[in-house]
């Protein structure tokens, strides 16, 4: 449940439960509004999820039109969403290490829990396109 991995995001980042639950809640915000399918096994799997999600959302003004959402999506909106992330992570008091290790804390719950391997970093979950990588190996002449 939800409530369980604030509590060990907790332990596990030396950030008290509230701090745990905003960060919990920038990451999913994050996730959705990328429109990455890992997010929505989180969602359909864990109670609670998406309701915050949504509210960290509203609480820090992020877009919710469909045509908004859309351009979020895009490469520069991509990179802004991801930016502003780090940017409210920060802000709530995570440095760099707890940001990994709050990315650890949700693939390690999310496997033991409802066994959804694939989530421990961050491209894991945010990223939309998998093609995405191997085209930008590919060199245009």
């Amino acid at each position: 449940m939800l409530n369980d991995l604030i509590r060990t995001t907790s332990e596990k980042t030396g950030l008290d439960e509230s701090q745990a639950r905003d960060a919990l809640g920038v990451l999913f915000n994050t996730a959705e509004r990328q429109g990455a399918p890992l997010i929505e096994k989180v969602f359909s799997r864990m109670p609670g999820a998406r309701t915050l999600s949504a509210t960290t959302g509203a609480q820090s003004g992020a877009a919710t039109g469909t045509i908004a959402r859309l351009i979020e999506q895009t490469p520069g909106g991509r990179q802004h969403v991801s930016l502003s992330m780090f940017a409210s992570l920060h802000k709530i008091g995570l440095g760099h290490s707890q940001i990994a290790q709050l990315l650890q804390c949700v693939g390690e719950h999310m496997e033991k829990t409802y066994s959804v391997s694939g989530i421990g970093h961050l491209g894991d979950l945010i990223v939309t396109d998998p093609s995405a990588g191997e085209e930008r190996r590919t060199a245009v002449a």
